[in-house]
């Protein structure tokens, strides 16, 4: 083998997992130009580097394919990073502090944004103004929770939106009111837009910053690629299509990434027009526009997922709403046919039974007008699905992509959740080891930054069902199994987080294996996750993160 052919990068002695269709196990990787060039023992491997190969000696740690996150905010979540950023605390003091000393420090912001609170610290999940006008009662204060289905603002905020006690609540929000009628500060799911259409749009510059600071903390995690759930104007996330095409102008995107652009309901199938134009601008390159989001519903906290029969009360009795359904059933069918038709992949967002049901009766009409198709749809946070829906995954060829760490007791279920559903509802939930069983394929996604997009953790959880040792959102019952039956193993798991991910974004030819031919996008942990308890996957670290063949992450000290 002359110089020139010889692999640029040689990783061995260590415990590769392939993930390949054998579920097979090697020593050494070797990679030349970015791609893998050859897997097998460390003497096979070995064999092949040159003076100039850089050999990297794993002394015993797991290399696994780059985990792919297939429904993730990456650009909003590393906006959110560079702005006032509540995800590491978790209570009101810790809150107003990080705001006060935010606004403090950035004395010329028009506007105070951010999010990452947690509803489970407020009383009913509501907070309030007031306490937000103690600390910033001149300027306006806009934050949304860490679902993205709320958002917490200030008195000046509601003022400039012109919101008071005579504002009708839209058709898709609630405006959180007092006795009296009066905005008290919270703002739910649709409501939202109401300020949000006041607040300053962020620059070109300051977006590709987030994807730039987003990428680089998913590569911290070992995420080497994702589906960005959400390309388009919504609510508290930007549009980030140009920020994104600029990112990879400019050569600072170096993941693989798959676009969802948002639907509009209510605007009908005429936005396929744009979309097609997005898709034909970012068809081929990094980032690629060939996916289309929908919203079906919100999400069980705020009682906004779509449920087939009413919510409890607290009490045990059936309260007066079964959630708020976005979309017609009728008017869905009709928008899915022609997303379908179209080529598109359709990313659903489905909490309840009754969204679930839908978006699964959606994509047998396309199935029915257009045939079998192409278009990987999946369905994210399959939170309540009813038991007759389960087997429909697989017979319609629907993916469930899953967010393998709501499934734990912590306070949002605990609290907010389980009290409302009744426990026949309670135990469909996130019902992972029954889709598989089933025959239904997975995938993971964190929907970041709603939640961490640490994949050790979501394994831990998917395995476990118990919240992962270093969570921050635990309560007393975070040790207790939830729902047991609903766990998978780790090798399931794993597969949902790499190959189960590269195949929703049309990219399991290139990666999501550690195979001859793919892109060396790897992930070197510092142990083998199948060699210890399953309790102790989450303590695990990722020491290095390579994204075609060059370290994008180096844990300090590994």
């Amino acid at each position: 083998m002359n110089g020139e052919k010889r692999p640029d990068l040689v990783l061995r002695g260590g415990r590769v997992y392939r993930v390949d269709a054998a579920r097979s196990w090697a020593q050494a990787v070797a990679a030349r130009d970015g791609a893998i060039v050859a897997v097998g023992t460390d003497a096979e491997v070995g064999e092949l580097a040159g003076p100039r190969t850089e050999v990297i000696d794993l002394g015993g740690r797991m290399v696994l394919p780059g985990f792919i996150d297939a429904h993730v905010h990456a650009s909003a979540g590393g906006l959110e990073r560079l702005r006032c950023d509540l995800s590491g605390a978790h209570d009101l003091g810790a809150y107003l502090s990080i705001v006060a000393a935010f606004a403090a420090a950035h004395p010329d912001a028009a506007w105070i944004t951010g999010g990452g609170w947690a509803i489970d610290v407020f009383p009913g999940g509501i907070p309030a103004a007031r306490d937000l006008d103690r600390i910033v009662p001149d300027r306006p204060v806009f934050l949304a929770n860490r679902d993205h289905h709320a958002a917490w603002v200030n008195s000046r905020a509601l003022e400039l939106a012109g919101i008071g006690a005579g504002t009708p609540d839209p058709a898709d929000g609630r405006i959180e009111r007092d006795a009296d009628g009066n905005p008290v500060g919270t703002l739910q799911e649709g409501a939202m837009s109401l300020v949000e259409r006041v607040v300053p749009r962020p620059g070109l510059d300051e977006q590709v910053a987030g994807i730039a600071e987003g990428q680089r903390y998913l590569h911290s995690l070992g995420v080497t690629g994702w589906q960005e759930a959400i390309v388009g104007d919504y609510a508290v996330i930007p549009d980030c299509f140009d920020a994104y095409r600029e990112a990879e102008r400019r050569g600072l995107l170096v993941s693989r990434v798959v676009g969802a652009q948002w639907w509009q309901r209510g605007t009908g199938t005429g936005q396929l027009d744009a979309m097609l134009e997005r898709r034909a601008l970012a068809g081929s390159g990094l980032f690629r526009a060939t996916s289309v989001k929908i919203m079906m519903d919100g999400v069980c906290e705020n009682f906004t997922a779509s449920m087939l029969t009413p919510y409890l009360d607290g009490h045990g009795h059936e309260g007066p709403t079964s959630g708020v359904p976005f979309f017609d059933a009728a008017e869905l069918k009709r928008a899915l046919v022609a997303i379908d038709a179209q080529g598109f992949q359709a990313h659903f967002h489905a909490i309840g039974d009754r969204a679930v049901r839908e978006a699964l009766d959606a994509v047998a009409a396309a199935r029915s007008a257009n045939g079998a198709g192409r278009g990987r749809h999946h369905i994210s946070h399959i939170q309540v699905v009813h038991p007759q829906d389960l087997p429909r995954f697989r017979e319609l060829d629907v993916l469930a992509n899953c967010q393998a760490l709501w499934a734990c007791n912590e306070p949002q279920m605990t609290e907010l959740t389980l009290p409302f559903l009744g426990p026949e509802r309670a135990g469909w939930q996130y019902p992972f080891g029954s889709l598989h069983r089933s025959g239904a394929q997975l995938c993971f996604g964190s929907d970041w930054p709603v939640s961490s997009p640490n994949p050790l953790w979501e394994l831990h959880t998917a395995v476990n069902r118990t919240v992962p040792p270093g969570y921050p959102y635990a309560d007393p019952g975070a040790g207790e199994v939830f729902l047991p039956a609903e766990r998978i193993d780790l090798a399931t798991a794993i597969a949902a987080a790499t190959i189960g991910s590269a195949y929703v974004n049309h990219d399991d030819h290139l990666v999501g294996s550690i195979e001859a031919g793919k892109r060396a996008d790897l992930v070197v942990l510092d142990r083998d996750l199948f060699a210890g308890p399953a309790d102790e996957i989450a303590l695990a670290r990722v020491d290095l993160t390579f994204v075609g063949g060059r370290v994008v992450y180096e844990r300090p000290g590994a």
